[in-house]
């Protein structure tokens, strides 16, 4: 584990601070007042200053999400895939950032400009060593937490070359919230001291818990993949969609559910320890319980679980499982997830969109999609792509053909854009606008080399105009 401060977290929660981010203020450790003061102070004595300020907190007030918790795993996110300042340039293409980044890596430049104008460095530096001092504070309660949780599972972290686990410690965020992140073989987390608060180890624990475990499922991709139809009764579950596509999230999930609920506090009683199982239960992680039970025998055996884990995952009765699955009563919501997973990159809304546009019901697609661009909270030229598509299937052409156009301003997934030109060129051919059509083809050839579907319809709408039986599909 790597427990340490980083500037480039320090630089994007700054700004956000600069432009009114105030969540748990109050409550936050002295030293967050204290850079915001600097900072101001920095700003007020320069024009320029004042200038770069201005232009990127009109970014910031014109990219606001739904809540301010979400607001700052934005930021989070995005601070994670820049490289240290004054560069801070995106580490990977615009297409391969996620969503949520996606929405405000426009500020990238901007918040360069500010970096340079409100001189962070030197505040960062004049502060550098009050941030180590609360790197030490917490550096005894985190490794305990690690030490223990490697000692239950007989399983050394040390074993795992290449892999990185980070805690970063930074005042300038809100001291409840608690955002981790998993981006390959890397695993970070982002806290935020309190005023006498103690960190929210719980939820540290549950990423470093994955950060054990997540390469184990990979090992054994036929034992889980004989798990698959565990996927179908789980449809209705209130978990993250991410959950529901991929078994090996799904037991990943289910094991480490039941490794908390098996060492909670000494205090908890068994019942309230099988509470948390069957909590887990109703929100659609239903092997908790399986597991549970099954850890009673590991605790008592020598092996440790990456020796276990086999079979531990061959002993899954399927047939036992699906029953138990079909008699679960899932509840309305389920419990926000610490960890944000790359993968899948698609958010909830628009995959949900997607699923009921193939299943025949444009209407909920048509709602679910314009909620995700109205929140901000999801890819919005992946959501414009769904809402072009229902107009399409309602025979609303005009309608279709604007929002393709405005996918086509937003988009970067290659598959939107390639689809969003194949269906523009369609639209132009039924309007007779041939040389607008062939524009439109040619384009989407260009965006669609890995994707051989794609670049049969624009090999074919180039050989010759689109004449549909009825309307454009």
């Amino acid at each position: 584990m790597v427990l340490d401060t980083n500037e480039t977290i320090f630089t994007v929660l700054t700004a956000m601070n600069t432009c009114g981010y105030e969540q748990e203020l109050s409550v936050s450790d002295p030293l967050r007042g204290k850079i915001r003061a600097e900072v101001a102070n920095t700003i007020q004595q320069s024009g320029e200053a004042q200038e770069a300020t201005k232009t990127m907190c009109q970014f910031y007030d014109d990219h606001q999400a739904p809540d301010a918790s979400h607001l700052l795993a934005q930021y989070t996110s995005l601070a994670l895939y820049l490289t240290p300042p004054p560069a801070l340039a995106p580490k990977v293409k615009e297409a391969d950032l996620p969503p949520d980044v996606n929405y405000v890596v426009g500020i990238v430049p901007l918040l360069q400009k500010f970096y340079e104008k409100a001189g962070l460095h030197s505040t960062w530096q004049r502060n550098h060593e009050a941030f180590s001092a609360l790197t030490e504070r917490y550096h005894g309660a985190l490794s305990k937490m690690l030490f223990d949780t490697e000692i239950y599972l007989k399983l050394p972290s040390a074993g795992y070359l290449g892999r990185q686990f980070t805690v970063y410690v930074d005042p300038m965020g809100a001291p409840g919230l608690t955002n981790a992140r998993n981006y390959g073989s890397e695993y970070y987390v982002v806290i935020s001291p309190g005023i006498g608060s103690s960190l929210k180890m719980e939820q540290i624990r549950h990423t470093y818990l994955h950060y054990l475990l997540d390469p184990l499922a990979l090992k054994y991709p036929a034992t889980l993949k004989r798990l698959e139809p565990l996927l179908v009764p789980v449809k209705t579950a209130p978990m993250d969609q991410s959950f529901k596509s991929d078994i090996s999230l799904l037991v990943t999930e289910c094991l480490i559910r039941a490794i908390e609920a098996r060492t909670a506090s000494t205090k908890a009683s068994e019942e309230q320890r099988e509470q948390a199982v069957d909590n887990s239960v109703r929100q659609g992680f239903i092997l908790t319980t399986y597991f549970y039970q099954a850890l009673a025998a590991f605790e008592k055996g020598p092996a440790g679980l990456r020796n276990a884990y086999a079979d531990l995952i061959s002993n899954i009765e399927l047939n036992r499982e699906l029953k138990r699955a079909s008699q679960a009563q899932f509840a309305s919501r389920a419990d926000p997830e610490p960890l944000h997973i790359s993968r899948p990159l698609e958010g909830k809304l628009l995959v949900t969109a997607e699923q009921r546009l193939s299943a025949g019901d444009p209407a909920s697609a048509q709602k679910l999609a314009q909620q995700a661009l109205d929140e901000k909270s999801e890819d919005p030229g992946r959501a414009l792509f769904i809402l072009a598509q229902v107009a399409t299937a309602n025979r609303k052409i005009d309608d279709a053909r604007n929002y393709f156009q405005q996918a086509l301003e937003v988009a970067h997934e290659p598959k939107v854009v390639a689809w969003s030109h194949i269906y523009l060129g369609r639209i132009f051919d039924l309007q007779e606008n041939r040389v607008v059509a062939v524009d439109h083809y040619r384009a989407a050839l260009s965006a669609s080399a890995s994707l051989p579907e794609a670049k049969a319809a624009a090999e074919r709408g180039l050989q010759q105009p689109y004449e549909p039986p009825g309307h454009p599909q």
